[in-house]
């Protein structure tokens, strides 16, 4: 009887592609793979580490996953991931559930792993976090048939103050091109659709290797006969180049649609952030952006509760996110992480006054989503279907190309007399509108 093994995976999609390819080396190993937890016998929960939310969250998984030892005979559970890469030991010594500890750059080595625990061994093995990603690692794709995530680099050089990346990850490593595009390559000869290309910082890809920015040579090598919907996630503003602005209003397969985390908009937190590139600097991409793509949706995330973050601090953050109209945005609550300087900064903002900044800024951009979903009404959008109606419902769900897979809205429409399936590419005419989700009709 072989041995039936699951990933559990948290955080991410960098991170996800670690899992699928996991589960590419396990089922090559002979494994079988399933998404039932309960039919397990090995577990593996890939987790997050980067901010104190996504580690309770993976200490919590970790625990309810332990207790099918008892209801379900799950032979072991393993960890992998951020958090295993960052504390390795300690967390194979506290937790006498887990059965083993593998590091980032484990990875490739990971059907061993397992079988080394199944044969008793209590493991931790957590190194360097490099590892080689190159063409004859195996993945087995676990999102929607019709879309993936490639990595096109791994690691960051950014050193944000806040951010423990670096030190979980190592420094910024691009993929080579020729890598990245038989990957795309395959992908869409299995029927992948949209390619979501992503890193820590995917404009910066290319200057380690090449010693120059080639995010637009890449995405035009791939734009070039590739599939329907190329999306570009986590666009550091300062390496968005003016070539790139130019393919992406050239190429109509290079969705109209960036992600570009900007954090703040008060230089003084900039500054302290160290994060590079002036207000005014952005606000002129986002002008020429806007400028050149008609119809591109910019998402971005800002972060309140900075240490040091005053009254006028954040007021020149509201007034920006007001200012600027972003399509999509979330915000999320500053998080002092362990080994960060901002960790140890003087004047850390009291909970609560993170959690009102936090309300007042959702508030504010629900408010400017509507308002973009309202000047929908009436239009047709581009829609990638995901799910078709069931139950009692008659409607179809998908993505608009202005909606990244699993952080933005949906649209919701009905076919009187098509029957389009998941993953076609279709025309809907918006006809109601609200936060973040739109309702329409197949045109």
């Amino acid at each position: 009887m072989s041995v039936k093994v699951g990933i559990i995976s948290l955080g991410c999609s960098k991170n996800l592609v670690d899992t699928e390819l996991m589960l590419g080396l396990l089922d090559r190993a002979g494994y079988e793979i399933t998404g039932v937890e309960k039919d397990a016998d090995v577990i593996i929960v890939n987790t997050c580490g980067f901010i104190t939310p996504a580690k309770e969250e993976a200490i919590n998984t970790i625990l309810e996953t332990a207790l099918l030892k008892d209801t379900a005979g799950l032979k072991a559970l393993l960890v992998a991931g951020c958090l295993s890469q960052r504390y390795g030991r300690a967390l194979l010594d506290d937790l006498p559930e887990v059965d083993g500890v593998l590091g980032i750059g484990a990875v490739p080595d990971v059907a061993g792993i397992v079988n080394r625990v199944l044969r008793g061994e209590r493991l931790c093995v957590v190194d360097s976090p490099i590892y080689n990603h190159n063409a004859d690692m195996p993945r087995v794709i676990t999102t929607p048939p019709y879309t993936a995530y490639v990595k096109i680099a791994e690691g960051c050089n950014n050193r944000c103050s806040y951010c423990a990346i670096p030190s979980i990850r190592g420094g910024y490593r691009s993929r080579a091109m020729e890598l990245v595009v038989s990957e795309v390559d395959g992908l869409q000869q299995r029927g992948v659709k949209e390619i979501v290309l992503v890193a820590q910082d995917t404009t910066a890809y290319g200057l380690d290797i090449y010693g120059r920015r080639m995010l637009a040579e890449l995405v035009k090598e791939l734009a070039t006969g590739g599939p329907p919907w190329i999306r570009l996630m986590y666009c550091y503003p300062t390496g968005f180049t003016q070539e790139l602005i130019e393919l992406m209003a050239e190429h109509k397969n290079i969705c109209r649609y960036v992600d570009m985390p900007l954090q703040h908009a008060s230089p003084h937190i900039l500054k302290l952030m160290n994060r590079r590139g002036a207000v005014r600097e952005i606000k002129d991409l986002i002008a020429k952006l806007r400028r050149s793509i008609p119809g591109i949706a910019l998402r971005s995330t800002f972060m309140v509760g900075f240490p040091g973050e005053t009254v006028d601090d954040y007021d020149e953050l509201i007034n920006f996110i007001d200012e600027m109209r972003f399509e999509r945005a979330g915000v999320f609550k500053f998080s002092p992480e362990e080994g960060t300087p901002a960790a140890e900064m003087t004047g850390q903002v009291p909970e609560e006054q993170k959690e009102e900044r936090f309300r007042r800024a959702m508030t504010l951009q629900q408010q400017i989503s509507l308002g973009h979903n309202l000047a929908l009404v009436g239009k047709v959008i581009n829609v990638m279907v995901e799910e078709e109606p069931s139950g009692r419902s008659n409607l179809y769900r998908g993505r608009s190309e202005s909606d990244a897979p699993e952080i933005d809205g949906t649209v919701l429409f009905s076919a009187a007399s098509a029957a389009p399936l998941p993953g076609d590419l279709v025309k809907v005419r918006v006809t109601r509108a609200y936060e973040y989700d739109l309702r329409g009709v197949l045109t």
